[in-house]
């Protein structure tokens, strides 16, 4: 079910890269996409159904705000300037909830999230490869523009998309060589597939947030035993740090730009990031329309729609963006200042349940963490936060639920103790033909309690 919500989300509908255009939106699928979407929420109910208990027991573990993002996104198409693309993507954030719900609740263990998703990563990754090298007219950008000339997208839709699935890959695997879950030269062999896809993406966003990830998963790891008391003020360092630098890139404090000139230094974009401020100007006039609740979930960027008024876009800036490019301008457009503080208390319950899983599985909550500082910087100039046409939202819900699991996990082990191997009667015939008595070993010493 994860792997083909992945596929479902990462690659054009239909496999179609001929047809490839800027308007991503979930409305533009077909009586197949939303068969292939009902279908995904309809076994994610039956497996929900059939752990019904444990469902409810983990939904008391879950992060709150998680809960209540559904709920005012659910409720949103109440006063949605679009109240039929709210409810079209509600029948997405149902799927993206489902699946990984069903996979928490289903054979679970502690390495459960990176040994489903990582294969999956990386057979993409590996895919978007091949395809260019086959076919560079359709896994390869056309344009004209300076940004995409020349960039590929490999098996997603756009440069981006396949950036910020290459630095997933690029951080899965280095975790999985720093935990050692798997051998060296296979870790070097899926970072490296990751990092070819990262640098042919030429996306400079996902090269920055992945050199940042990557940096804090080794501190996290890696780091003598004597500084692990002190990695809790370290993550805290890094959230101001991320927290001065979105200061930063929004212009909110004078005299913080400063600290984009290394980042503009390495990644050759501009102040302006790409035009991406006038975007951002343009999108926080609409927030002014709707301050407290927005203009409802998913129902600003509908496509450049005469009369909408995502079209302003058009008329002003002479393109459509698709996307306001900054998550936390795109949450507070669509669901307000409420909506904003319930992504802010989910990103903050987040970290603490992270933090809390670090006095248990340190390597875990390290994953868990890395995952966490990947999204939120590339949140800064991309719209992946509870965005249903991105991959990001797929791996933050997973990872939400996963931690949820493995707190749940660890408190029900303090009050149970170790779970009983269930009794498995032997097959008939091997009762009827019992298997020949092992001749016992010679004693050698003192025999053995």
């Amino acid at each position: 079910m994860v792997w083909a919500l992945v596929v479902l989300i990462t690659t054009p509908e239909g496999f179609d890269y001929s047809a490839l255009t800027t308007d991503d939106m979930p409305t533009s699928g077909s009586a197949t996409s939303r068969l292939q979407w009902l279908g995904l929420i309809g076994i994610g109910t039956a497996f929900l159904l059939w752990r019904g208990g444990l469902a409810w027991l983990l939904l008391r573990w879950v992060n709150p705000f998680l809960v209540a993002f559904v709920v005012l996104a659910a409720a949103s198409v109440l006063w949605s300037i679009e109240p039929g693309i709210t409810l079209r993507r509600m029948i997405r954030v149902a799927a993206i909830l489902l699946c990984p719900a069903a996979l928490v609740l289903v054979a679970w263990h502690p390495r459960r999230f990176q040994q489903v998703l990582r294969p999956i990563i990386t057979a993409l990754l590996a895919g978007s490869l091949a395809f260019g090298v086959a076919f560079p007219q359709l896994a390869i950008h056309n344009e004209t523009a300076a940004e995409l000339a020349g960039a590929w997208r490999g098996l997603t839709n756009h440069k981006n998309s396949l950036g910020t699935l290459a630095c997933l890959g690029l951080i899965f695997w280095l975790h999985a060589g720093l935990a050692r879950e798997t051998r060296l030269w296979t870790a070097l062999g899926g970072a490296a597939i990751a990092a070819a896809c990262l640098l042919l993406s030429r996306s400079s966003t996902a090269l920055v947030t992945g050199a940042f990830t990557c940096i804090f998963l080794l501190m996290l790891l890696r780091s003598p035993k004597g500084l692990r008391r002190w990695m809790p003020w370290l993550t805290a360092l890094f959230v101001t740090a991320l927290l001065a630098y979105s200061l930063a890139v929004l212009r909110l404090v004078p005299g913080l730009e400063v600290l984009l000139t290394p980042v503009t230094a390495i990644t050759g974009k501009d102040l302006t990031f790409t035009g991406r401020t006038e975007i951002w100007a343009i999108v926080i006039e609409q927030i002014r329309l709707h301050p407290w609740l927005g203009g409802g979930y998913g129902a600003y960027w509908i496509g450049p729609v005469h009369g909408s008024p995502a079209y302003e876009m058009v008329r002003l800036l002479y393109f459509y963006p698709g996307s306001g490019h900054n998550g936390y301008v795109d949450i507070a457009n669509d669901l307000g200042s409420v909506g904003l503080v319930v992504l802010l208390g989910y990103l903050i319950v987040h970290v603490a349940q992270c933090l809390q899983l670090l006095k248990i599985d340190r390597a875990q909550a390290a994953l868990y963490l890395a995952i966490f500082f990947q999204q939120a910087v590339n949140n800064l100039s991309e719209s992946h936060w509870l965005n249903v046409t991105t991959l990001s939202m797929v791996v933050m819900t997973t990872a939400s639920l996963a931690l949820s699991r493995a707190l749940l996990e660890h408190r029900l082990r303090d009050v149970f103790g170790m779970p009983r191997a269930r009794h498995v009667p032997a097959p008939a015939a091997a009762r009827h033909h019992p298997a020949p008595r092992a001749h016992p070993a010679p004693r050698v010493g003192v025999a053995a309690p």
